[in-house]
């Protein structure tokens, strides 16, 4: 279980939020490859815990969606395949963003579209920095600002029940970007659309933002 070994420490405070916060991370960076098998006794013993927060942060994560429990053969890694990305997350998203941005394009403000402008800017700078793991989890979050941006709670606990499987994807694909600064460019026609006052225009903007996410990797399924 080589990939464990490089797994830190952690304290005491927190200590369930925590391991499924390093789990999380070590899943959707895919230093924990899919299928990969997960022990409550080698995880407590790396992360220096005991076991009871372990088993309480892989129940979380399997409500998530990132691991997955199987009767007699224990806890794994579930990775995200193309398959379910087009034909349950992209659905999803649209359904949901479309609903988002409709609200969010009635209340928006200049200062939403400040906030909104600077995580632009952090992924302009990831992108500079070829940090891809950042400028995935800026993308993570400027969606999500749309979401919260609409005012609608129901939306976002919906949202958040996706968005660890979303941003799985994220980070996979960023790899694959043929141009990491275009996805700062494309944010920004989405603050346009947003600012635009023309509901069909911005729905419009947003589906297809949503749909061409995928024109922007070029790895086949096989290499994922």
């Amino acid at each position: 279980m080589s990939a464990l070994s490089s797994l830190p420490a952690v304290p005491a405070a927190s200590r369930r939020e925590r391991v499924a916060e390093i789990l999380r991370e070590a899943i959707t960076t895919g230093d924990l490859e899919p299928g990969q098998k997960l022990t409550e006794l080698e995880l407590a013993a790396q992360l220096g815990t005991s076991r009871a927060p372990v088993r309480e942060a892989l129940r979380q994560l399997e409500q998530e969606g990132l691991v997955v429990s199987y009767p007699y053969r224990g806890t794994e890694v579930l990775g995200v395949s193309q398959e379910e990305i087009e034909n349950v997350l992209v659905p999803i998203r649209i359904a949901l963003e479309r609903f988002a941005f409709e609200k969010a394009m009635a209340v928006v403000t200049d200062e939403d579209v400040a906030a909104l402008t600077a995580i632009i800017d952090s992924m302009d700078e990831a992108a500079s920095a070829g940090d891809l793991a950042r400028l995935a989890d800026d993308d993570i979050r400027f969606h999500e600002a749309i979401v919260l941006l609409s005012g609608q709670q129901h939306c976002l606990q919906i949202w958040r029940t996706i968005q660890p499987r979303v941003r799985a994807y994220f980070r996979r694909d960023a790899n694959y970007y043929a141009d990491s600064h275009a996805v700062a460019d494309q944010h920004r026609e989405l603050i346009g659309a947003l600012q635009s006052g023309d509901r069909d225009h911005g729905l419009d903007v947003i589906t297809e933002h949503i749909r061409t996410h995928f024109s922007a990797t070029t790895a086949p399924e096989a290499d994922r």
